[in-house]
């Protein structure tokens, strides 16, 4: 069986240099790899197979045959690392808790523990008739977030 760390050495080399991330790397029993990178500006399939290339290079199919698969950790997917949480700030996420409760809005900021979400409310204010939407900032802890993920629109 192909190991992770040989396979992770060999990402780790490639990685030196650029802007990409690990995201996963996933080597079942039945020697299928499946690697995936992100980038602030998303994933090229050029670097892909570039990386599925270098990765082929560092392993032996005279010792063990295997099936490999480099892509993108995916759009829409939940974030698995904290790297995707810092290229997202400022873009629209859902989160969901483990309470099950699902907040939509817009990722302020992510500290070392948790995150802050702009979340869009409607407010009675002071003076006012009718409330108004306003965006409330609201601070999460990593802890109690089941997932996050970045928001696609549809228009």
């Amino acid at each position: 069986m192909i190991s992770k760390s040989a396979v992770q050495q060999a990402v780790e080399e490639w990685l030196q240099g650029k802007e990409y991330f690990l995201v996963d790397i996933n080597v079942s029993p039945d020697d299928r790899i499946v690697v995936e990178i992100d980038h602030q500006d998303g994933v090229w399939i050029e670097d892909c197979a570039d990386l599925s290339r270098h990765i082929e290079s560092r392993l032996s199919r005279d010792d063990e045959d295997y099936e490999l698969e480099v892509g993108s950790a995916g759009l829409g997917q939940p974030f698995r690392v904290h790297r995707q949480y810092e290229i997202h700030v400022g873009k629209e996420v859902e989160t969901q808790l483990h309470d099950g409760r699902k907040l939509r809005g817009t990722l302020l900021s992510v500290g070392q523990d948790g995150f802050q979400l702009g979340v869009v409310q409607k407010v009675k204010e002071e003076g006012k008739k009718r409330p108004v939407t306003k965006e409330i900032p609201t601070d999460l802890s990593f802890e109690d977030v089941a997932y996050t993920k970045y928001l696609i629109k549809v228009k």
